[in-house]
C-alpha cells in the first residue's frame, strides 16, 4: 500500500520521487517555482492559468479575482531535494491530500515538461505516504524531513555533517528551500501552518533541539537499514 488510510485531522509524511531517479528540479527557478506551487495549488479554487495570473504579482500574492484561499491541507513541514521532496501534511478536508499531490505534481511534470521540450510524467509512481500516528514517530519525522535530508546535501554528506556538526547546522538552518530554517529562526511562511503547535513544540529551545538533532544522527548513521526502511518511505542511503 503507497498511502496508509487516513480520515481529517491525520497527519501523514509525503515523499515523491523523480521516476527513474531523474532531478525533479535542475535549477533555482525550478525550485522557486516549487515553493511557488506548494503555496498557490494548496486551494480549493482550480485555475488552469493560474501561472499567467501570478506571473506579475510579488511572493505569495493572490490575484484579486480569485475567491478566498480554502486550503487543502495543513501544510507542517517540507523539504526539497534535487531528484524528490519530503511533505508533513495534515488532512482538513476528506481527500485534500489526495487532491493536493495531484494538483502539485501534474503543475510540475507540465512545467517541466514544457521547460526541457520533455514528456511524461517526471515522477515514479503514485505518491508514497504514512501515517503518522505515535508521537516518538513525528518527533523521528521533524529530525528526517528537517535535518538528515537537508544535511546529505552538505559537502561530504551526512559524514563530513558529524564531523563538524555546529558548521553544518549553521549551513543547514540557511538551506533555503526547507521549512528548518523558518522553525530555527522563527521566521514565519504562508506555505507553513503550524497554528495547533505541533511542530513549533517539538523545536521547542532551539539549542535542545540542535543536540537532539545531532545525537539522532549519530544514531541514524549507527544503526542497521532495516531499522529506518519501513518508516523512511524510501531505501537506505
Amino acid at each position: 500500500m503507497r498511502v496508509d488510510p487516513h480520515t481529517v485531522d491525520s497527519i501523514v509524511h509525503v515523499v515523491k520521487r523523480g521516476a527513474r531517479g531523474m532531478d525533479i528540479v535542475r535549477d533555482y527557478k525550478d525550485r522557486q517555482r516549487f515553493i511557488e506551487s506548494v503555496f498557490t495549488l494548496n486551494d480549493v479554487f482550480v485555475d488552469e492559468n493560474w501561472k499567467r495570473d501570478i506571473a506579475r504579482l510579488g511572493p505569495f500574492e493572490r490575484p484579486v479575482h480569485w475567491p478566498e484561499r480554502e486550503p487543502l491541507v495543513r501544510i507542517l513541514l517540507w523539504t526539497l531535494l534535487p531528484n524528490h521532496f519530503h511533505l508533513l501534511l495534515q488532512e482538513v478536508r476528506e481527500g485534500g491530500i489526495a487532491k493536493f499531490m495531484q494538483k502539485l505534481c501534474g503543475s510540475m511534470s507540465l512545467s517541466f515538461n514544457i521547460k526541457y521540450c520533455d514528456q511524461g510524467n517526471i515522477f515514479q509512481g503514485s505518491y508514497k505516504g504514512r501515517l503518522v500516528d505515535k508521537d516518538n514517530y513525528l518527533r523521528y519525522l521533524v529530525f528526517y524531513i528537517s535535518v538528515k535530508n537537508v544535511l546529505e546535501l552538505y559537502p561530504g554528506g551526512l559524514v563530513n555533517a558529524t564531523k563538524d556538526f555546529d558548521r553544518a547546522w549553521d549551513w543547514a538552518i540557511k538551506y533555503p528551500f526547507s521549512s528548518l530554517p523558518n522553525y530555527i529562526n522563527s521566521v514565519e511562511s504562508p506555505i507553513l501552518d503550524d497554528s495547533q503547535g505541533i511542530i513549533t513544540e517539538i523545536f521547542g529551545r532551539k539549542d535542545q533541539f540542535k543536540k537532539e538533532a545531532h545525537e539522532m544522527l549519530l544514531t541514524y548513521l549507527s544503526s542497521r537499514p532495516d531499522e529506518f526502511e519501513k518508516i523512511m518511505l524510501e531505501s537506505w542511503q
